[in-house]
């Protein structure tokens, strides 16, 4: 699947990602390709992402939205 993570200064990661570990406002909760559509606020922490070679990084947020549609997810993080 397809991942942005933008902040409104820049663009921190644009790639193709197996796993994404999110700071849900209700808990810390995963994507995995083929995710059902959905929306949801971001508190602060890390967002852990795998990428396609296996690798991971995280970055950290303090706060946001994340939305997932169509083998796409968006994060819109402060």
């Amino acid at each position: 699947m397809n991942l942005e993570i933008i902040t409104p200064d820049k663009t921190m990661y644009s790639g193709e990602v197996d796993l994404i570990q999110l700071p849900g406002q209700e808990g810390s909760f995963e994507i995995l390709n083929m995710h059902a559509p959905m929306i949801a606020l971001l508190k602060h922490g890390k967002i852990k992402v795998r990428d396609a070679r296996k690798k991971i990084h995280y970055f950290e947020v303090n706060g946001g939205v994340v939305e997932v549609l169509g083998g796409k997810v968006l994060v819109l993080a402060e």
